[in-house]
């Protein structure tokens, strides 16, 4: 099977595939030949890989125009991502050649880089009127998410979300930690293994924490504006 982006600019490529790919295998979860929650997952595997070349390599702006395609096997009830198939359009200045070396790069490390987990700047935000601390994520120096922690005697109560690498919500989770630098190390386990959802509901999540010290809502691109 063969899986299309279509033309989207980038800032909504995640939702998109994610969408896609859900309407391809609806009738695969129905039946049950596949679940729904591998299927997540697999999104989100694809989805790491693209946030590396379209992120971190390529450099690309939120509104540049891209198309990805690949190829893809339902087998033993999981998703076979066929890498050598990746094709990727990037409609800017880059040339053909650049994006194909990028490309071919990357896929080489795919297992490396979609089973890594993702390292996070943890900063303090500040505290709420009910005694609670708001810490915001930073994944290389971008904005990426938010945790609200409420103490309980010698735990801690930790809940968030994330929208890079990808969309994900961690769900309320009991920790210890005794420093910042213990609670960056536990977030980035917590998160690997953390809920995949669309941007727009992890959106929701981190507006929710933001609101609590007054701050301003995340705004990304939405379907309705391309």
């Amino acid at each position: 099977m063969k899986l299309s982006s279509g033309y989207v600019i980038v800032g909504i490529y995640a939702d998109k595939i994610r969408k896609t790919l859900f309407a391809q295998l609806r009738d695969a979860i129905k039946s049950g030949q596949i679940d729904s929650k591998e299927v997540a997952k697999a999104v989100a595997e694809l989805n790491v890989l693209l946030y590396e070349i379209f992120v971190n390599r390529m450099k690309v702006d939120k509104g540049d125009v891209i198309r990805v395609r690949i190829e893809y096997d339902v087998a033993d009830s999981k998703i076979v991502w066929k890498y050598d198939t990746l094709a990727i359009e990037v409609f800017r200045r880059v040339s053909d050649a650049e994006v194909s070396r990028i490309v071919k790069d990357v896929v080489i490390r795919a297992g490396e880089i979609t089973r890594a987990e993702v390292s996070y700047e943890v900063k303090k935000a500040g505290t709420t009127e009910l005694g609670d601390d708001i810490y915001y994520l930073y994944l290389k120096e971008q904005f990426s998410g938010a945790l609200i922690v409420t103490s309980l005697n010698d735990l801690f109560l930790i809940r968030g979300a994330v929208t890079l690498p990808v969309a994900k919500i961690l769900d309320k989770t009991k920790i210890t930690y005794t420093g910042e630098e213990e609670l960056k190390q536990k977030v980035s386990k917590l998160f690997k293994e953390a809920r995949n959802v669309e941007v727009r509901e992890a959106l929701r999540a981190i507006n929710e924490i933001k609101a609590m010290l007054g701050e301003e809502k995340e705004v990304y691109y939405t379907e309705e504006e391309t």
